[in-house]
């Protein structure tokens, strides 16, 4: 029950995060956002509020923000429609009943000649229910709604229309999403670093693991490995880089201990870990924990170089996955991360943390990368918008997502795939 909670709890705070982004930046440039969802599929939860409908959806499996212009608008009179229109206290139209008009009484009904809702905002007409009229024409507010079928949908002018923005301003706010993963990342280890303390970079020991090589050898709290045989070293990753790459094999180390050199003789036992391509490896462990300390300074710099790192461990990883070095199969769907997470829980609040932080990192890079039906594929059009100048005719922009939101579904499939031949 724990790791289910946990998992909802992450995955809810990664995506709010990440659409939470779109939402503030596309309101701050003047968009209709018409709904922040949470999850995809059926709605099991929503609200309105300031013109954007909120919904927390069934499949754990994304979430958007459904700006106006992004998809054709939602109605479009055409001469000959009977509509009603209703009015609010200035004269201008506020609804526009589409059907069921006999549900409103109050009604104007007219026969539409033109309707412009998205530049000049009128629609013309003839009263319906008088055999010769004189053409009339109605100012419509620009917060009006369609009525259809009773449920009422805000009109978009052109100026709230995500292609009326400039390309500094669309690309920014599909940028926004990623650059909220990666601030959530930076806050959460921030406060790890508070909480816990930050690693030291010298090759000092904080805690001995019971009944471990190390405390077979004679390792202590607070001891700090100098030399490993005849090698001076001065870091925590020399340290382990030595230590995982003997397993099996007896070290001699000098420690500074309360000013004293103590020299150990330590075999660090045999584990399974994995290289950088992703394959199962026999490397060495000791059995310590490394050194934390508490700064200000220390603190703020941790959540940024941690980021850093995290980052770049991804994007190199994520490189050998497109050059073919590692295997398709190493990558993980929803339920292969159910399965990490339940791992990661079992092992301390911290660690759950630290995975939010990586797997935060890791939805920011991944919807950078210029494909298809993701940010970085709609920031690669606007981009191409901005160098020549015109933008793509939308008609190719909508063919080039389609085909690659249908060619990431399938790529789902086979993640989700190889994530249940793993766990069974």
């Amino acid at each position: 029950m724990n790791t289910v909670i946990a998992f909802i709890f992450m995955f809810g705070l990664l995506v709010f995060i990440h659409e939470f982004g779109h939402l503030i930046f596309a309101k701050r440039a003047g968009m209709l956002a018409r709904e922040f969802a949470i999850g995809m599929g059926p709605k099991i939860f929503s609200f309105t509020k300031n013109e954007t409908l909120y919904t927390i959806r069934l499949l754990p499996i994304g979430g958007y923000v459904r700006v106006a212009g992004e998809d054709p608008e939602i109605i479009e009179l055409k001469p000959g429609h009977h509509i009603g229109l209703e009015f609010n206290e200035f004269g201008k139209v506020n609804k526009i009943i589409v059907n069921n008009k006999s549900k409103h009484p109050n009604a104007r009904v007219i026969e539409v000649e033109r309707a412009d809702l998205d530049h000049q905002l009128l629609i013309e007409g003839y009263e319906v229910d008088e055999e010769e009229s004189e053409k009339l024409s109605f100012d419509v507010d620009q917060k009006a709604f369609f009525v259809m079928d009773e449920r009422e949908t805000q009109i978009a002018p052109y100026d709230r229309q995500f292609a009326s923005k400039s390309p500094a301003q669309r690309g920014m706010q599909l940028f926004a999403g990623p650059m909220m993963n990666f601030i959530l990342a930076i806050g959460i280890f921030f406060i790890l670093g508070i909480v816990q303390g930050v690693p030291v970079e010298e090759a000092k020991i904080s805690e001995v693991v019971p009944d471990s090589p190390a405390a077979e050898a004679g390792f202590q709290a607070n001891d700090e490995v100098i030399q490993i045989e005849n090698s001076a070293i001065s870091t925590w990753e020399e340290f382990t880089t030595i230590v995982e790459n003997n397993p099996n094999e007896s070290i001699e180390m000098i420690v500074a201990r309360d000013g004293e050199r103590v020299t150990l003789n330590v075999t660090p036992e045999e584990v399974t870990g994995m290289n950088p391509e992703g394959e199962e490896i026999a490397i060495g462990r000791v059995g310590v924990y490394q050194a934390l300390e508490k700064s200000v300074l220390g603190t703020i710099a941790y959540g940024f170089t941690e980021t850093f790192e995290t980052t770049k461990m991804i994007l190199t990883n994520l490189m050998m996955l497109i050059t073919g070095q590692v295997s398709i199969e190493m990558l993980s769907g929803p339920v292969g991360i159910y399965d990490a997470t339940d791992q990661v829980v079992q092992t301390g609040f911290m660690n759950f943390l630290m995975w939010t932080a990586i797997l935060s990192i890791n939805l920011g890079i991944i919807n950078l990368v210029p494909l298809p039906a993701l940010d970085g594929g709609r920031l690669l059009f606007v981009g191409i918008e901005a160098v020549r100048g015109k933008p793509i005719a939308p008609e190719k922009e909508g063919i080039f997502h389609f085909v690659g939101f249908a060619l990431l579904m399938l790529l789902m499939i086979v993640v989700t795939w190889n994530d249940i031949q793993r766990l069974f």
